[in-house]
């Protein structure tokens, strides 16, 4: 098979991931340029590509590795205040506006929540609990083992419980 034509399927089948890891990972949502940038290294590497992973998992390590170097290039922190897409949170149809808008906050509170987090933290409840990555798939994404994995979802977790526990008491 071709490279473009290997990358090109890859691009149906996972850039709606991609896209949804790096509006997490990011903290933004215009990142169609950072998607492309990363099925571009994609096809430039894939020689390097051994099959160890699945290609969601390879691409979500070139994925983490482009919002990294634009973090670096641009030196800015998460921004709280980035809303999310509209678009993600009206794919439910026949919502009603009371609905999408209660779903809208609901996603809003979860990614302000994420986005507090240490990096580690955040780059776990990314991968595991909202791409709903393998332990494994994880472990190869951000280069450490499957116990620090376990361990660092289960800390950030709790973290968030505690942080939704003390904004309850803070409103109350």
């Amino acid at each position: 098979m071709t490279v473009k034509k290997t990358i090109s399927e890859w691009f149906y089948q996972y850039s709606d991931d991609v896209y949804h890891f790096l509006v997490y990972y990011t903290g933004k949502t215009d990142v169609e340029d950072l998607v492309q940038e990363v099925f571009i290294k994609a096809g430039k590497g894939l020689a390097s590509y051994r099959g160890q992973s699945t290609p969601k998992t390879w691409l979500f390590s070139i994925a983490r590795n482009v919002a990294i170097d634009e973090e670096r290039k641009k030196k800015k922190k998460l921004s709280q205040s980035t809303p999310f897409d509209e678009a993600m949170w009206n794919q439910q149809s026949g919502a009603t506006p009371e609905q999408i808008f209660l779903q809208q906050e609901e996603y809003h509170e979860l990614y302000i929540a994420i986005s507090r987090q240490k990096k580690k933290y955040r780059e776990v409840l990314i991968l595991r609990g909202i791409q709903d990555l393998s332990v494994k798939e994880t472990a190869q994404i951000l280069g450490c083992n499957e116990t620090e994995v376990r361990t660092n979802y289960h800390r950030a977790i709790k973290a968030l419980r505690t942080e939704q526990i003390g904004r309850r008491a803070d409103v109350q």
